[in-house]
């Protein structure tokens, strides 16, 4: 078992392109106590079990009601395959290798684990930078023509494709896979210090991390500006959908980089750092806390909107199904709101029925839309 061999040997494979590299401290001696091995197991633990659970529940609620299945929430879907994926492909193998307190699976196994979860995170994270652009590109281009499967489908494939086109390198030369923390987990070898290396890492950040920051951070806060917009124009009815669209925003962003920016910051000390700037703890909690986003992200996504939740609730007898002749539905409520725009002589910015076309992309319609009725697939 390579995590058996010795400091001699283990810096003898480092001169290989696909070695198992030591951990984020270069520090074999100061590696996790026992109970410090149990406290990992625990929250690995957790988060395998309610993150796999948790996506499951959205994969059944999306089987069992008819109505869910959106173009929109196509992306959903997407996300919580993918983090159900990392629970039951790699948070398995670190919880097990931690109850053991070393990794147990040999370097193809570290190969396959440093792969899958890269690959599955990327996917999770580039989608919700689509989902963000989506909720975006319908507040700007309101129309009322039929829902359009297309572009999710090509937006899912492309996150696929996109993810991909970023993991695979490491297997081919281009950095590689490696052990990090406690040396029982795989990812990127952040510790090796060839441009090659270091060149993989700066676009893997760049590309992967940042730019679906930028994306999040630009569509919500033009969603934001919108919004306090049609603030202005209905302040009792407008109000709380403004609040409840500002909580999703904000509560989207800051579980975002409370999840993912830690790890891309030690990741980025520990590439350009000197040896040994990360210490054993340092390096497993941001690690946490980036595998902790399978359970966030059901929660923020789903169980968070009034539609899944009604149908959470019917799924668990919480609710009364609805029937034909009583469908638990409110007729939908949409303000349109024009953007850049000054407001006319008498001060109005509202419009009502559909955006004349020559002011389609200048205008905004924000909705609080209730949901249509449920229907069961038999």
């Amino acid at each position: 078992m390579f995590s058996e061999l010795s400091d001699a040997n283990r810096t003898s494979n480092l001169s290989a392109p696909l070695s198992l590299e030591q951990d984020w401290s270069d520090a074999p001696h100061e590696r996790l106590s026992r109970g410090g091995h149990r406290v990992v197991s625990v929250f690995l633990g957790s988060i395998m079990v309610f993150g796999f659970l948790n996506n499951l529940l959205v994969l059944v609620l999306f089987c069992r009601f008819k109505t869910l299945r959106t173009p929109v929430n196509l992306l959903l879907l997407n996300i919580s395959v993918s983090d159900m994926l990392v629970c039951a492909c790699g948070t398995t193998l670190s919880f097990a290798s931690s109850l053991r307190m070393r990794w147990l699976y040999g370097r193809r196994g570290c190969l396959w684990y440093g792969f899958i979860n890269s690959c599955l995170g990327i996917v999770s994270l580039i989608s919700l930078a689509v989902l963000s652009y989506d909720r975006y590109s319908t507040l700007m281009v309101y129309n009322k023509r039929a829902p359009d499967y297309r572009k999710p489908l090509l937006a899912v494939g492309g996150s696929w494709l996109y993810s991909v086109a970023w993991t695979v390198p490491p297997l081919l030369g281009w950095s590689s896979y490696g052990l990090e923390g406690a040396g029982t987990s795989c990812s990127v070898a952040w510790t090796q210090k060839s441009s090659s290396s270091q060149s993989y890492i700066i676009c893997l950040f760049v590309f992967c991390l940042g730019l679906p920051v930028l994306v999040m951070v630009y569509c919500y806060s033009r969603l934001l500006h919108a919004v306090k917009q049609v603030g202005r124009i209905r302040l009792m009815a407008a109000r709380r959908r403004e609040f409840h669209i500002l909580f999703m925003v904000v509560t989207t962003v800051v579980c975002y980089l409370l999840c993912w920016m830690p790890y891309g910051v030690v990741a980025m000390m520990a590439t350009f750092g000197q040896p040994g700037v990360i210490s054993p703890v340092a390096s497993v909690v941001p690690s946490l806390l980036a595998k902790s986003s399978t359970v966030i992200n059901p929660i923020i996504y789903i169980l968070m909107n009034k539609q899944f939740y009604r149908c959470f609730l019917i799924l668990f007898r919480c609710k009364d199904q609805p029937t034909e002749t009583g469908p638990c539905s409110i007729p939908s409520k949409t303000t349109m709101v024009q953007l850049n725009r000054r407001p006319g002589p008498t001060g109005s910015r509202t419009l009502s029925g559909p955006a004349a076309p020559d002011m389609e992309r200048t205008s905004a319609a924000v909705s609080d839309r209730t949901d249509e009725p449920l229907e069961t697939s038999s």
